[in-house]
């Protein structure tokens, strides 16, 4: 069956397309974990998945070409095993997403980001010493979530943060594993039968020309304000939405109450508010501390008593 387009449909993937874009070029992640939570809500993870992981496919060249390219060769022995280990993930992920109704690859997408985005706006940091193990791992449940939804940046940008890779090689590493990861998952989908011509197409129309615009716009943005406040306010929108969306499901799944669902979702909010306005907090008050030790250094010294 043919996908019918409308007007409303096209506005709305292309404005979200846009947004999660723009955080897309400023991060080198994140387009996916800001539109699919709102997107799946739409249409089901099956009819828009391909054309998500062909977009994604291009960007992630694109990203990798332009932002990454100086750095494969310091990044790829690191990112090899995750990328070696997503084969079996996105195996089973494509599985299974031609098997389990919508409604369950919704809570399962939701249930899996939530405390992997909750844990990026915490900021913990904790360095793993056998990466090459820990990869491997990764790789594999990684496979299986993006297979399931497109989404791969939160744990991927989760581990590779807590490892200490410099903002450049950070890039790098991960445009490595998500251009690995769309080039499988293609393969993955064709054999599976998952690509529907008409149905893709209309699709990758919606989303592919805002995308293009929002990526230039991301790298712009990113250069007038710190990394860090961009990534922090990118993951507390993220929180926001798919709290939202898993709020949707535990209505739709679970049966509950209207009430009930938007007390979680409320929850969720202030934990989200909560942790940003900490992080603003201890931002403050590092910069303060920065220009009093500035002030000190620049204060001449005294002459002799007298």
């Amino acid at each position: 069956m043919a996908l019918v387009v409308t007007a409303d449909m096209i506005i709305f993937f292309a404005t979200l397309s846009f947004f999660a874009a723009i955080v897309n070029g400023g991060l080198g992640y994140g387009y996916s974990s800001i539109s699919i939570p709102l997107a799946i809500l739409v249409l089901a993870s099956r009819i828009i998945n391909p054309a998500y992981v062909l977009l994604e496919l291009i960007l992630n060249v694109a990203i990798l070409c332009f932002v990454g390219r100086k750095k494969i060769k310091t990044t790829y022995k690191r990112a090899m095993p995750v990328i070696i280990s997503l084969i079996p993930g996105i195996t089973i992920g494509t599985l299974i997403l031609g098997s389990v109704s919508p409604s369950n690859v919704k809570f399962i997408a939701y249930v899996t980001l939530l405390p992997l985005i909750f844990l990026q706006i915490a900021g913990f940091r904790r360095s793993i010493k056998g990466e090459y193990k820990a990869g491997a791992s990764l790789g594999v449940g990684t496979g299986l979530l993006y297979s399931l939804t497109t989404i791969s940046g939160p744990p991927l940008a989760l581990f590779w943060n807590n490892q200490g890779l410099p903002k450049d090689e950070f890039k790098a590493a991960i445009a490595q594993i998500r251009v690995a990861e769309s080039s499988f998952t293609v393969v993955a989908y064709y054999f599976a039968g998952i690509f529907n011509s008409s149905t893709t197409v209309s699709i990758f129309a919606m989303i592919a020309p805002s995308a293009l615009v929002g990526i230039p716009i991301g790298m712009f943005v990113v250069r007038k304000i710190s990394v860090e406040t961009f990534r922090r306010l990118a993951m507390n929108f993220d929180a926001i939405i798919v709290g939202y969306g898993l709020s949707q499901v535990l209505m739709l799944v679970f049966k509950a109450t209207v009430f009930e669902a938007y007390a979680f979702w409320s929850i969720i909010l202030a934990l989200d508010l909560f942790l940003f306005f900490r992080y603003l907090k201890a931002r403050n008050r590092l910069s303060q501390e920065r220009e009093e030790l500035v002030e000190k250094l620049e204060v001449p010294p005294r002459d002799g008593a007298g």
